[in-house]
């Protein structure tokens, strides 16, 4: 039923949102004349790897530089930053669920070299899919705001990644259909505050 009611809304989604989608498209390709899309690898559900989907939203080959975002990084373009925060530019992780590849709630994927390091929570994790989003993402949807520039990695190792994981591994504990569409209101009224 879970899988079904994921395949329904993500159709349902990036339909009603196609003319959404495509003035966003034009726009990230106007911008610089870039790539519109970003395919990143992550690992999902069975520790397999994926490709996640997400409008470009920093200039191209900006992930040579890694993949944490800095406050005011100046790889982000002006486009870039209007999508990120309305976060506009993970609409296409629709497509993500719709491929079955990710859920609407669930823990969000990680790229491997994290998951490397949490492999014991991510083993609990990964039984079922990845998500676009979940309590982890709602409590640290200002993510980047916390970041000290000089000690960015070190810090999502040691202190944002861990309370990230424990955030939802509690809320894989308790999960029932109720309580995963009470985060995709707060997920879509977060977009507004």
């Amino acid at each position: 039923m879970n899988r079904a009611l994921n395949l329904s809304c993500a159709a349902m989604g990036l339909l009603l949102l196609l003319p959404l989608l495509a003035v966003i498209a034009l726009i990230v390709k106007c911008n610089d004349g870039g790539p519109v899309f970003y395919a990143h690898p992550r690992v999902g559900k069975g520790f397999r790897s994926f490709h996640l989907l997400k409008f470009r939203s920093m200039t191209v080959n900006a992930d040579k530089d890694g993949p944490l975002t800095e406050p005011a990084d100046r790889r982000i373009t002006r486009v870039g930053r209007f999508l990120r925060k309305y976060k506009l530019d993970e609409l296409p992780q629709l497509w993500n669920v719709l491929t079955g590849d990710m859920q609407l709630v669930g823990t969000r994927p990680e790229v491997e070299r994290y998951v490397a390091l949490f492999r014991e929570q991510y083993a609990l994790l990964l039984r079922d899919p990845p998500g676009i989003t979940d309590p982890a993402s709602l409590a640290f949807r200002r993510e980047v705001s916390l970041f000290v520039a000089e000690r960015m990695e070190q810090q999502y190792v040691s202190e944002i990644l861990p309370e990230k994981l424990r955030l939802s591994l509690e809320y894989q504990r308790r999960r029932n259909l109720l309580s995963d569409l009470r985060v995709l209101l707060n997920t879509v009224l977060s977009l507004t505050s």
